[in-house]
This record gives structure tokens, C-alpha cells and sequence, in this order.
């Protein structure tokens, strides 16, 4: 079955039926764009940074639990942090075994965190398509499930949970900005909204996998570095969400480290919210002008993680 047929409306209220149970509806803030230094505009924050685990990658991680076939060895995933701490955190909810890999630039915070949920933690390479081919090599040879961090149907539909939460939170969107990393959120979101809303990814200069995906038509491989490495720096984007964003996106933009840097830094001044590089990349493309909306428009930014060492910002 096609990804966009797969990723379907029915499919995706399926996904929040399971998952409800197990994860947090997460709420919408919304802010007159003048706080932030945005005059003429309305801003509608999807918190997802207090989502079970830290990130909106919680809601994949279930439902890959509760509808595939799980043996008796456990799971296992590779992961930058987020999606390693969100499979280890459901792992743990449901006593399922999980062992989780991960690249050195993962945060401390992150390694942390999937250690107290009881993991097996390894920490492999510098980047995340090391600690992938670490976890293939550990699946085929111990016959753990694999949970891909955004290159799987079940971990799509789950983040695409995201997307039905938010239009009915706000329906009255203009446009929705997302940070984009392997392509599992936007590609969930896009596919629920099915143009309905203006999506758009933003991502890191130094880590462009959406924006080389698409200038070449296909996922290609991309640079991976950058101050939200741990987070929006795969190798390249996935497969599945490729066809979902280019039918449904609004394409991509991109931020410098700067930006991305200069916009954790006002959310915790606004908003009192310690959001990690990643969580903070698509408010970044407003702060920095990157995009700039039209007046009276009511844009959605969704702060997808804070998991993250800093508490205070300068």
C-alpha cells in the first residue's frame, strides 16, 4: 500500500484511539505574536515538549508496541535521543525489554533519561547512521523488533496523532511550522491535513535532509551536523514520508544554528519554556524572518522537545 494511502485519515484516528491511553494530549497556547517581537500576527504553540518521554516521539513509539507482533527478546532502535528515550519510556510502561543505540553527540539529558527508563544503552559512533547500523546489526542477530525512528508506517501514523490533536485544538490555522528531521512528524502532519493547512518544514542549514530530498526528487544523503544534531540530522530522509511531504507540504526552509540558538533563548524569556535546539528550530524561522507571515494570520509552531541540560538562558 502507498504511504498516502496507508497514512489515511481512519488510520490515523485508529492510532489515537490506541495510543490515548498511554500518552498526553498535549495543549495549544496561543500567543499574541507581539511578545515575541512578531506585531500583526497570532501564534498557536502545540506544547508537544510535554509529551510523555519529552518529545512528540512517545506517540510512534506506542503505537508500534500495542499493533505489531513483539517477541520475547524485546525491541531495540537507533536514535540521536528522543526516539531512544520514547521507545525506552513505552518499553518500560508496557515490561517490554528494549535495548537503544545511540550516537556520541546525543544530550546528556537524553542518555539520561533512557537509562532511567531501564534500557540497555549503547553509545555508538558520532552520528546517528552509526548508531543505526549498530542496531542493525544487533536486531539481525538477536531477532529484537526493530522501532525505525521515522522510516516505519506504525512510527508515521503515530506522530500523524500530532496533526489530528492540533486542528481540532486550532482549526483556524493559516499556516503550521515543524522541525524537520528524518521526515516521520511532517510527514504524519501533512498527510492528516491533506492541504487543509499551509504545512511547512524547517530545518537546520547544517543538516538539510528534507531540502536536498527535495531539490533531487528522492531522499539523498545529506549533511548531518549542527547545534540540534541529536535531533534533525539523519543521514537522509526517509522513504515513506517523501511522497507525503512533496503531495502535501508547503516545502521547506532553512535556519541557521544562530536563529535556532537566538529562539530557545526567547521562549524561555516569553514563555518560561526550556526548549531543547530541535523544539525550537520552527519558531526560529519567524524570529529570524525567514518566513513572515501576513498580517492577521494565525500560524501554528509546534515545540516538539525539551530534553535538554539547560535551564537558563542568557
Amino acid at each position: 500500500m502507498e504511504p498516502d494511502q496507508a497514512v489515511s485519515r481512519d488510520a490515523v484516528e485508529d492510532a489515537m484511539r490506541r495510543i490515548a491511553p498511554h500518552v498526553r494530549r498535549t495543549p495549544v497556547i496561543y500567543v499574541d505574536g507581539e511578545e515575541f517581537g512578531l506585531p500583526g500576527i497570532r501564534l498557536a504553540f502545540k506544547c508537544e515538549f510535554m509529551q510523555c518521554a519529552g518529545s512528540f516521539k512517545a506517540r510512534g513509539a506506542f503505537f508500534n508496541l500495542l499493533s505489531r507482533a513483539v517477541p520475547a527478546v524485546g525491541v531495540t532502535a537507533a536514535s540521536g535521543g528522543n526516539h531512544g528515550a520514547a521507545v525506552a519510556y513505552a518499553a518500560m510502561r508496557l515490561k517490554i525489554p528494549a535495548t537503544i543505540f545511540v550516537p556520541a553527540v546525543a544530550s546528556p539529558a537524553k542518555l539520561e533519561q533512557i537509562s532511567s527508563y531501564g534500557a540497555t544503552l549503547h553509545v555508538v559512533g558520532q552520528r546517528y547512521a552509526d548508531a543505526l547500523a549498530a542496531c542493525e546489526t544487533f536486531t539481525a542477530q538477536s531477532g529484537a523488533m526493530p522501532i525505525h525512528a521515522f522510516d516505519q508506517l506504525e512510527t508515521l501514523l503515530g506522530q500523524a496523532t500530532v496533526g489530528l490533536e492540533f486542528e481540532e485544538d486550532a482549526p483556524d490555522l493559516d499556516s503550521l511550522l515543524i522541525a524537520v528531521g528524518g521526515g516521520g512528524l511532517i510527514g504524519g502532519v501533512a498527510a492528516w491535513y491533506r492541504g487543509r493547512t499551509r504545512v511547512i518544514g524547517v530545518e537546520p542549514e547544517l543538516a538539510p535532509t528534507m531540502t536536498h530530498a527535495l531539490a533531487a526528487g528522492a531522499p539523498v544523503d545529506a549533511p548531518a551536523g549542527g547545534v540540534a544534531a541529536d535531533s534533525l540530522a539523519p543521514k537522509r530522509f526517509g522513504q515513506l514520508a517523501f511522497p507525503l511531504v512533496r503531495r502535501y507540504g508547503a516545502g521547506c526552509v532553512l535556519v541557521s544554528d544562530q536563529a535556532i540558538v537566538a529562539a530557545q533563548a526567547k521562549l524561555w524569556r516569553v514563555l518560561r519554556v526550556v526548549a531543547e535546539p530541535g523544539g525550537a528550530a520552527a519558531l526560529a524561522a519567524l524570529d529570524s524572518g525567514v518566513i513572515r507571515p501576513a498580517p492577521g494570520a494565525t500560524v501554528g509552531i509546534l515545540l516538539c522537545g525539551a530534553n535538554t541540560t539547560a535551564v537558563n538562558f542568557a
